[in-house]
């Protein structure tokens, strides 16, 4: 990586501030000169109007370019042109440049793409990878997309830094993905379940885009839930005679649409009421000889379930023995219409 390459990584230039530095336009491209070191250099940058940046130094005492900064070499007299030259590019990347995320112009139309599609922000949470940024679906946390900085040789044959996004898809889809070029399996992730494909245009944005959306689909499927109601303590038979919507006590991670099925306690031990979760996580300060609550959710009526079918007997021959506190009904039974419109497949 040379000089150039190391101080604008991650940055992207902001035409409109060029001139102002100091910058000549010159037919595409943008072109500034400045010597340096008692005026026995000259540093000239050139920007195209692509954003593309290249540099040089000339030796005013020869007029000729200083190589010494393009070499690996070391010593007292180079590294004082090095450092000189880089606090000029450093200077100029400060007043006339924007700072990204990532290196690479792709990865960065993607990050734009997410954030104007999802609101998220990637998350950096790793000093030893700062390149690293993960995308979280702000309704449950969890991961639908992870942009990565690594070495070719890593995926592929070949070496060099590359930047890599991992998605989350269906198997099938992804053996037929691995098929064509631009896709690998997956980085640092479970293979079954996620894929790796590189950014360096190699793929379309609009092709990432619509792999992105279904990651992104596949996280959001909402959970499902039994959550035990006590007739002794609470009127849950008569709860939604003249609402649809009511408070109830929360003390699980239950998220914003998450589906919950009310299981009404003996004397009528079954599932009456299949609901939504509109609010969650609200503060609630209640306790009783019975009860402690600390926080609440509000639930929306779907359905009244007054079937016999629901009884605990029935529950109880899909193995689930005690329903003493909430509990999760396993998502890949839940594959329903509508918010999962039988719960004949509830399951532990």
């Amino acid at each position: 990586m040379n000089i150039e390459e190391e101080v604008f990584k991650r940055a992207s230039v902001d035409f409109k501030k060029l001139e102002a530095y100091g910058f000549k336009k010159s037919n595409n491209n943008y072109v500034y000169e400045k010597k340096f070191l008692n005026d026995d250099f000259n540093a000239i940058i050139t920007i195209n109007n692509m954003g593309a940046l290249n540099g040089k130094v000339i030796d005013l005492q020869i007029d000729e370019e200083y190589l010494g900064l393009k070499s690996k070499m070391n010593g007292e007299f180079v590294n004082k042109v090095r450092d000189s030259y880089k606090e000029i590019l450093i200077d100029i990347k400060s007043k006339c440049f924007e700072t990204n995320y990532f290196i690479n112009n792709q990865t960065n139309r993607i990050n734009k793409y997410i954030k104007d599609k999802y609101n998220n922000d990637p998350e950096f949470l790793w000093e030893k990878t700062p390149g690293c940024g993960v995308y979280r679906n702000k309704n449950n946390d969890k991961w639908y997309a992870i942009i990565m900085n690594i070495d070719l040789s890593k995926i592929d044959d070949g070496s060099g830094e590359v930047e890599i996004i991992n998605v989350k898809l269906n198997e099938e889809k992804i053996l037929d993905l691995l098929k064509q070029k631009g896709f690998y399996k997956a980085y640092h992730m479970n293979k079954k379940d996620w894929i790796t494909i590189i950014l360096n245009d190699t793929l379309s944005d609009k092709e990432i885009f619509k792999l992105i959306d279904e990651s992104y689909n596949i996280i959001d499927e909402k959970e499902a839930w039994i959550v035990p109601a006590n007739p002794k303590y609470y009127d849950v038979i008569n709860c939604f005679n003249d609402t649809d919507e009511v408070i109830w006590k929360q003390s699980s991670d239950i998220h914003v649409d998450d589906i919950v099925y009310l299981y009404v306690a003996e004397p009528y031990s079954k599932v009456m009421y299949k609901c939504k979760a509109t609010v969650v996580n609200m503060p609630y300060d209640y306790k009783d000889d019975n009860l402690i609550i600390n926080r609440v959710m509000k639930l929306k009526l779907l359905k009244r379930l007054d079937k016999e079918d629901y009884t605990f007997k029935y529950l109880n021959s899909l193995g689930i023995k005690a329903i003493r506190g909430p509990r999760k009904i396993r998502k890949d039974l839940l594959k329903q219409e509508n918010y999962y419109e039988s719960i004949s497949d509830l399951s532990k």
